[in-house]
């Protein structure tokens, strides 16, 4: 419990293991990076000197090290590469239980009435039941079966889904979907992201909370269902047109502009209806690989919108200002939570001191950082192999 918990406030506080080793020693705590290592794989519990310099460090209360939200989340599905590490899916899953668990502390507080507007879980076998599912989403939710959604995240919010944004630089992490205590759905996205994209993921974990699949159709029956929700079928053959023996990108990217579905999207979703052949589409793609457009298409075809979930950020804002919740209780999930980063001024000749590093931004925290290892005294140092660690 300890170990995870010290992975997570490194992580949310965007350090390194050397990195946290380094600005221990400027307040003469010594730990290696393979004891940081040791601490977060549970292999060695932290003195309580060094749990409360971690404490100072990271910017928590020792309490946070200890804390479990009493809330139970049935994961159901990543949306990510096979590759994503388990130490950085448990912190994600770390991450989103104590953010949920605040979430309904706080939604209890100010809205006890409301009800989850959720569809029961159905059993989805093939890609004709996955569109079906996707229109009585919209149906559900109250949407024009044939107006684009304007903004995906704000829809479900209303509709009493938990959002959760890793906003983090994990690049092989997309997404995360489950059921808090068995009935409040919860997706996690990442959101250091293209609009699109978060739209897309954030709509895949939407059919992941719906449709029962079996695990080998999950991913493809998902994909099929985000498409769907974000363009029905009658959508696409009324903007394409029912049968196209041609298809130009620029055309598709004036409906991303639209639609909030990528290029990339469109050409599978025209694929997926009959709209363009299989040997059409796959003529396209050398088309755009040869433009880049495959990692990042243009800004001129970006959609507008803020996609990032703001519902938890306005309720913990109004309780604090009601004071039904203390400063300390949001942060135990966000140890950052009202500290911002301002312009330091340093001594020449003076090192800053561990709380000072981590105020810094980015930039200026890891030049200081870096100067600090070359000045290091090894002497007071267990000398031991390091090893591999997560990345954020």
């Amino acid at each position: 419990m300890i170990g995870a918990r010290i992975r997570l406030a490194r992580q949310l506080a965007g350090l390194t293991q050397e990195g946290v080793a380094t600005a221990l020693s400027l307040v003469n705590v010594s730990a290696t990076k393979q004891a940081i290592s040791n601490y977060e794989n549970g292999k060695r519990e932290p003195s309580a000197r060094v749990l409360l310099a971690l404490a100072g460090l990271l910017g928590v209360r020792t309490d946070y090290f200890f804390y479990s939200p009493k809330t139970e989340i049935n994961w159901l599905a990543y949306r990510g590469r096979s590759t994503l590490g388990e130490k950085i899916k448990h912190s994600i899953q770390g991450y989103a239980k104590d953010v949920a668990a605040l979430y309904i502390e706080l939604r209890t507080l100010l809205y006890p009435n409301d009800a989850v507007n959720f569809p029961k879980r159905r059993a989805v076998l093939d890609v004709e039941a996955a569109e079906t599912a996707a229109q009585d989403l919209r149906a559900t939710w109250g949407l024009s079966p044939n107006h684009p959604i304007e903004n995906l995240t704000f829809t479900a919010e209303s509709n009493g889904v938990i959002v959760i944004d890793w906003n983090k630089p994990t690049r092989l992490f997309d997404g995360l979907s489950g059921r808090l205590n068995d009935t409040v759905p919860i997706t996690v996205v990442n959101t250091v992201r293209q609009v699109d994209r978060i739209r897309f993921n954030l709509a895949h974990e939407l059919g992941h909370l719906l449709m029962s699949t079996t695990e080998d159709q999950s991913e493809k029956l998902a994909h099929r269902f985000a498409a769907a929700l974000l363009v029905p079928a009658e959508v696409a053959r009324y903007e394409l047109g029912r049968k196209r023996q041609r298809i130009s990108l620029q055309e598709l990217g004036t409906l991303k502009r639209r639609y909030g579905l990528s290029i990339q999207g469109w050409i599978y979703r025209a694929m997926d209806l009959g709209i363009i052949s299989k040997a059409y589409a796959n003529s396209l793609w050398p088309q755009v690989n040869q433009l880049g457009w495959k990692r990042k298409e243009p800004d001129e075809y970006a959609y507008v919108a803020d996609e990032e979930p703001v519902l938890l950020e306005q309720m913990i804002q109004r309780c604090l200002k009601e004071q039904l919740v203390t400063g300390d209780r949001i942060r135990q999930v966000f140890p950052q939570y009202g500290k911002y980063d301002e312009p330091m001024v340093i001594a020449e000749g003076k090192f800053p001191s561990s709380r000072e590093i981590l105020a810094m931004p980015l930039g200026e925290r890891e030049r200081w950082i870096a100067k600090s290892i070359a000045e290091i005294d090894l002497k007071n140092y267990e000398m031991v192999d390091t090893v591999d660690e997560d990345i954020l």
